[in-house]
């Protein structure tokens, strides 16, 4: 049984928000099962630039091919993403149009956790849809589970842990069958 390698990635840029809180709870838990992560920090698809063919044709820019090796590795994912007007974040879809880019079908056959936090009362439930349909649309098989957190600035203790056991045990049992999974 091999080890489960995941690419961890959180659709925010804002290092200490919310979904990043999110994606470390998940990223602990997998770690805590045997898996081996890699974090994609949030930054990062800040600094992407916007997709453009023509630079594409110009060859890789190094952040790209850097992220493009980072997922050719992984055999799952770990989302953490926001809702910026009820879809994906920008800096997100990016980052899946890049590394989506052939001649590699990278996100092929790979499985998906999908999650995300929401200051609003929706949790993300407007974006996942949206999501779900682009990860499909590369290969990924995205787990039927999902986290979906409303009213995040009341979910988190000041620590970064959750304040509800609920809502806990709801991320674990989520990364525990992405792992479980990937262990095939």
């Amino acid at each position: 049984m091999a080890t489960p390698y995941i690419l961890a990635l959180c659709g925010s840029l804002r290092s200490g928000g919310f979904n990043k809180k999110l994606l470390d709870l998940a990223v602990a838990e997998a770690r805590s099962q045997g898996a081996e992560v890699d974090v994609v920090e949030p930054k990062s698809l800040g600094q992407l630039p916007l997709y453009d063919q023509d630079v594409e044709a110009k060859g890789w820019p190094p952040l790209v091919k850097e992220l493009r090796d980072r997922l050719g590795r992984a055999n799952g994912l770990l989302i953490a993403s926001p809702e910026y007007n009820s879809s994906i974040p920008g800096g997100l879809k990016n980052l899946i149009d890049w590394v989506s880019r052939p001649p590699e079908r990278l996100f092929q056959e790979k499985w998906a956790a999908v999650m995300g936090a929401s200051p609003g009362v929706f949790g993300t439930a407007r974006m996942q849809p949206h999501l779900r349909q682009v990860l499909a649309q590369v290969g990924v098989h995205v787990l039927p589970a999902q986290v979906h957190m409303p009213r995040a600035m009341e979910a988190f203790n000041a620590d970064g842990s959750l304040k509800d056991e609920a809502r806990r045990k709801e991320v674990a049992a989520l990364v525990t069958t992405l792992v479980t999974r990937l262990k095939g």
